[in-house]
């Protein structure tokens, strides 16, 4: 599998490699996302040009000069890009949908003056491109929730919701003001076998797989019938870069791109689950984030990423399910 994960750089270094060298820096890097970023990117620019950050450094970012940062420090963040002479900046340092209930002023806090922050070095021209996640957490309950457009109704119900479609807003006017270049997807809920999970209410998705090679059983905090929209942690990975490293003529949403998967319930995940593992049991107890969970889609129209900039997924169920179980065999 390690062969397979390469190809997913290595196509997106043909397809997309610069002639200029970028030097890139990534805040939250300690993340979900921030991990398997930080691989990729170090394999198609070389670890020397990626710059990995975090609170604390956990060790793992042995190839990369890593940085201690904190997303709310301005100061320590200007002098990073300056110390490193950044060009681009991926800004994935954020307090998710679940955790962030738990914490909300914190929550608004983070996710929203870390932003600024960002902005104002590409407004300054200290930078010259940014990448910041959103979230189909953006959406609410009165948004349709099958094939749910790009364009729709968006009453989010949860803090990071908020934050991140205010997210999305700002970004744009950055943009359409200052002509800052900000680019950003909605991602759904993600799944990989190389971190763990941030705090979301899609985690269950992933710790359903550790919990089926380690105990075959799982309590989920979901009902069985709770479809999401859902991804490979490769696909999410690739749509990134190729988004990041597409010419700016072909990026017309500023705000945030809705990015479609796979959409599946805890109930259709685990019948994949058990066809490779036949005495996997499934139970359910839905707790606080069941209520999230219904407020968001079930499924994702991704028309304008596909027609833009060329997207397009490449897991389905059954694949995913193959990867994540022959991955994490052995791991856990």
């Amino acid at each position: 599998m390690k062969n397979i994960h390469k190809l997913v750089y290595l196509s997106i270094q043909k397809k997309y490699m610069s002639s200029s060298t970028e030097k890139i820096l990534i805040i939250g890097a300690g993340g979900q996302i921030g991990v398997e970023l930080t691989e990729n990117l170090s394999h198609i620019y070389g670890s020397n040009n990626i710059i990995p950050s975090d609170l604390k450094d956990a060790g793992i970012f042995k190839n990369n000069s890593f940085e201690v940062l904190d997303a709310l420090d301005k100061t320590n963040l200007f002098n990073v890009v300056k110390k490193h002479n950044i060009t681009q900046v991926y800004h994935l340092a954020a307090l998710l949908s679940a955790t962030g209930e738990q914490n909300p002023m914190f929550a608004w806090k983070l996710n929203m003056e870390s932003l600024f922050h960002v902005l104002d070095l590409a407004k300054e021209k200290h930078i010259k491109q940014i990448y910041w996640p959103s979230s189909i957490a953006v959406f609410g309950p009165t948004t349709p929730q099958k094939n749910t457009p790009q364009y729709t109704v968006m009453e989010p119900s949860t803090i990071y919701g908020i934050s991140k479609q205010a997210g999305e807003r700002w970004c744009e006017w950055y943009f359409n003001k200052f002509g800052v270049d900000v680019r950003s997807i909605r991602y759904p809920g993600l799944i990989g076998w190389k971190s763990a999970p941030g705090g979301g209410t899609t985690d269950y998705a992933v710790h359903i797989f550790h919990q089926a090679l380690k105990t075959k059983s799982y309590e989920c905090f979901l009902s069985e019938d709770t479809a999401l929209p859902m991804m490979h942690m490769e696909d999410a990975i690739r749509a990134t870069i190729e988004l990041m490293q597409a010419p700016a003529d072909k990026i017309k949403i500023r705000g945030a791109y809705n990015l479609g998967g796979i959409s599946f319930s805890p109930k259709q995940i685990a019948e994949e689950i058990k066809k490779h593992i036949p005495d996997f049991t499934i139970t359910y107890k839905p707790d606080f984030r069941q209520a999230i969970a219904d407020s968001w889609p079930k499924s994702i129209n991704d028309t304008e990423a596909c027609q833009h900039w060329g997207w397009k997924a490449n897991y389905d169920l059954l694949k995913l399910v193959e990867n994540m179980l022959e991955n994490l065999k052995g791991k856990v």
